[in-house]
């Protein structure tokens, strides 16, 4: 009998952490033009509340100096982050119409080559159909980016009163100072590889003499934000750039090549060892928590899916009931134990 209790208890738990969930998802999805600089803002006043704390704490300049300085430090990196985004778009505009010859040539010669082989494919319908679709991806990803520069006043808002509003005299205990460690010290580091990740990519392709070399860095740099898919992302964009500048196949596999290994051993290799235990959470989660994350908030949910879900589990783990799923997200199964090494 006590079984069976605990038992409809837990079932009970279950479905209610269903519609919970579902209650949740409905609430992010309609109010995320407000959600998502809101959690941006969060995140980079973990990242750079340090900076004010130590003002505070060890210089003892007053609070509305040790604000000041901070969000003009806040400010200086959006704007060069902004300066980065717009010369990359101007690179791309400049450079488009001149390679989208070169692409239609490419895919003639593609068809004729099919055309060899026995294949007769309807040559104007299929470059049409590509000269249509083309603009159009373009004018969704710029669409994209001036999303994301739009909203970096009204993130720089909030940092600015999440800084007014912290006490650097607080110590905090508990579950905000777990997410506090854990989230900070996870952006750190991820902010610190990408950086190096994206100056790396951009000197290998520079030193390959490709154009854009410097949009592929920045877009490296971005998306090894994105964990998993991000970097097989950066790596493959530059191939229809070497295709179109270059006619050795080498030159082609090289610059494909390398920063695939770049990623490869700064993904596999340096950043699981600086990150050490991490965020406890297993790497289907991670798809998962992506899948999810882009389905509510698209690209922007991308980005935030890591963290955001770090900071679900561990509010998981601070109640007994819900314990079980926050394991879960770590990939311990009920009922198992975790072998000593």
């Amino acid at each position: 009998m006590p079984d069976l209790q605990k038992e409809r208890s837990g079932i009970i738990v279950a479905s209610l952490v269903v519609i919970a969930m579902v209650a949740v998802g409905v609430v992010l999805l309609y109010a995320r033009s407000v959600l998502i600089p809101f959690v941006l803002a969060v995140f980079i006043s973990l990242l750079i509340s340090p900076i004010l704390d130590f003002q505070r704490l060890r210089l003892k300049i007053p609070r509305i100096f040790a604000v000041t300085i901070t969000v003009i430090i806040v400010l200086i990196i959006l704007a060069v982050l902004f300066l980065f985004l717009s010369q990359a778009i101007q690179s791309v505009v400049s450079t488009a119409g001149r390679y989208s010859d070169s692409f239609t040539n490419l895919i003639e010669l593609a068809l004729q080559k099919l055309e060899t082989w026995g294949f007769s494919p309807d040559r104007n319908e299929i470059i049409g159909t590509l000269q249509n679709r083309v603009p159009g991806l373009i004018t969704n990803a710029f669409g994209t980016a001036f999303g994301f520069i739009s909203s970096v006043f009204l993130v720089s808002i909030f940092v600015i009163f999440l800084l007014i509003g912290r006490n650097s005299h607080v110590i905090r205990e508990g579950i905000y100072s777990d997410i506090d460690q854990q989230i900070r010290r996870y952006i750190t580091i991820k902010a610190m590889v990408s950086t190096v990740t994206g100056l790396l990519v951009w000197a290998v392709l520079a030193l390959f003499k490709l154009e854009l070399a410097s949009v592929f860095g920045i877009l490296a740099f971005l998306l090894n934000f994105i964990p998993s898919l991000g970097s097989i992302i950066a790596t493959l964009l530059p191939i229809p750039i070497a295709v179109a500048q270059f006619q050795n196949p080498w030159f082609i596999l090289l610059v494909v090549g390398i920063p695939g290994i770049i990623q490869i051993v700064i993904g596999n290799g340096i950043e699981p060892k600086l990150l050490g235990k991490g965020l406890h959470l297993h790497p289907v989660t991670i798809l998962l928590a992506l899948s999810f994350w882009s389905l509510l908030w698209g690209v922007a949910g991308m980005f935030l899916a890591v963290p955001m879900t770090a900071v679900v589990r561990i509010i998981l783990m601070r109640f007994d009931t819900l314990k079980p799923i926050g394991n879960l997200l770590a990939g311990q199964l009920p009922e198992s134990k975790i072998s000593p090494e």
